[in-house]
C-alpha cells in the first residue's frame, strides 16, 4: 500500500569517546588488526556518562532544528530502540521529559521494539497512522547503548558494536512532492529466536532467580543468524521489490542494517546490488542496533547520496530472527 509520507528531517549524535579496533586489539590481548579484519569497524563510539534517552533526545533536538521546527511541532513522539533504558517506564516517556521538561506539550509517547527493525516498524506503523489522519507530523527516536552489555568473551560480536543515537521527522507529503512509502514488508522465522538474545532482564531470568551473570551480556551465534538469513532474504527482497513495483536498477541507492562488514558484503553479492548503490557507514560506527539504519540514513542524506525523488530501499534483519524492508520515495 503506497502512503504519501515525507522525511522531513534527521538528526543524530554519537558520544564524545572513540574507541579505535587498535584499542580493542590490545585491551582483549588480540593481534593487532585482528578487530577490524573480524568486524570491518575502524572505529566506534562508546558513551561514557549519557545515558540513552539524554543521547536521543540530542539527536532529536538537531533533527528539529535543521527543519526549523521545535518539539511543539510533533504530535506524536515513537522511541524505536532495541534495548532500553530501564525496564518501566519506555524510553519513549524518558525521552519526552527530556524534550518536553515542563510538561506543557503531553503527546503521545510510547515504544516500539522489534530490536535492530525498530526502527524500520516504527516507520512503518507511524506512516499509516499519519496517512489516516492521525498525526499530522511524528518523531522517531532512537537511541543505543551497546557497550554495557557487550561480552568481551565473544571477541567476534564484541568488537563490531557502538553507542549513539539518530532521530527522524516523518509527515504527510506536502502538495507539489512525489515523496511516499512505495512498499514495506516484515517476516519472522522464530526458529533463529536463540541465535541473538540477552537472556536475563525480564521476568523469565530476573535478579531474584540469581540467573548467571552472562545472562545480561549480548549472546550471538553469528554463523546461525547468517545462514538463516541469507536462505530467506533474496526471496524476501524479490517480495519487497514485487510489492513496490520496482526493480533493483530502479533504485538510486540501498540502505542495509550495519550488521557485519562480512555479512554485509556478501548479502550485497548475493543480492546482485551494485557497490555503488550500497549506503555503509560501518567503519565509523559500528552496529549502533536499531539506530544503524535512520543513522545511515541521515549520513545518505549529509553526504548528497539522496535527492527529493531518489528511490531507496531500506532493508535489514532483528533478533527473532526478522527480516523487514521499505522501498520509498525520498
Amino acid at each position: 500500500m503506497e502512503r504519501e509520507i515525507q522525511i522531513i528531517t534527521t538528526g543524530k549524535y554519537l558520544p564524545e569517546r572513540v574507541v579505535t579496533s587498535a584499542m580493542l586489539d590490545k585491551n582483549l590481548g588480540l593481534p593487532q588488526g585482528w578487530s577490524y579484519k573480524a568486524s570491518s569497524v575502524r572505529t566506534r563510539h562508546y558513551v561514557t556518562s549519557e545515558t540513552a534517552s539524554e543521547m536521543g533526545a540530542l539527536a532529536a533536538e538537531k533533527a528539529l532544528s535543521q527543519a526549523g521546527l521545535t518539539i511543539q511541532d510533533i504530535d506524536c513522539l515513537i522511541a524505536v530502540s532495541g534495548t532500553m533504558e530501564q525496564a518501566i517506564p519506555c524510553n519513549a516517556a524518558l525521552l519526552h521529559r527530556r524534550l518536553i521538561p515542563d510538561g506543557n506539550h503531553p503527546i503521545p509517547a510510547f515504544d516500539i521494539n522489534a530490536t535492530c527493525l525498530s526502527f524500520l516498524t516504527g516507520l512503518d506503523l507511524a506512516s499509516h497512522a499519519i496517512h489516516a489522519g492521525q498525526y499530522r507530523r511524528v518523531l522517531l527516536i532512537s537511541s543505543e547503548i551497546a557497550s554495557i552489555g557487550l561480552n568481551w568473551d565473544q571477541q567476534k560480536s564484541c568488537v563490531l558494536f557502538g553507542d549513539g543515537a539518530a532521530a527522524v521527522v516523518v509527515q504527510a507529503t506536502p502538495l507539489g512532492h512525489s515523496s511516499r512509502i512505495l512498499a514495506t514488508h516484515m517476516q519472522t522465522y522464530s526458529q533463529g529466536a536463540d541465535y541473538t538474545q540477552i537472556r536475563g532482564g525480564g521476568t523469565k531470568h530476573h535478579p531474584r532467580t540469581n540467573p548467571p551473570p552472562g545472562y545480561f551480556l549480548f549472546d550471538m551465534d553469528g554463523k546461525g543468524v547468517y545462514r538463516l538469513v541469507s536462505r530467506y532474504l533474496p526471496a524476501f527482497v524479490e517480495q519487497l521489490l514485487n510489492r513496490a513495483d520496482v526493480d533493483i536498477a530502479d533504485l538510486d541507492l540501498v540502505i542495509p542494517h550495519q550488521a557485519s562488514g562480512m555479512a554485509m558484503e556478501l548479502l550485497r553479492k548475493k543480492l546482485g546490488i551494485p557497490g555503488e548503490k550500497y549506503m555503509s557507514i560501518l567503519e565509523n560506527h559500528g552496529n549502533v542496533i536499531a539506530a544503524s539504519l535512520p543513522m545511515a540514513l541521515h549520513e545518505a542524506i549529509q553526504q548528497g547520496r539522496l535527492q527529493r525523488g531518489s528511490r531507496v530501499m531500506i532493508l535489514g534483519t532483528s533478533a527473532g530472527t526478522s527480516l523487514g524492508g521499505v522501498v520509498l520515495e525520498y
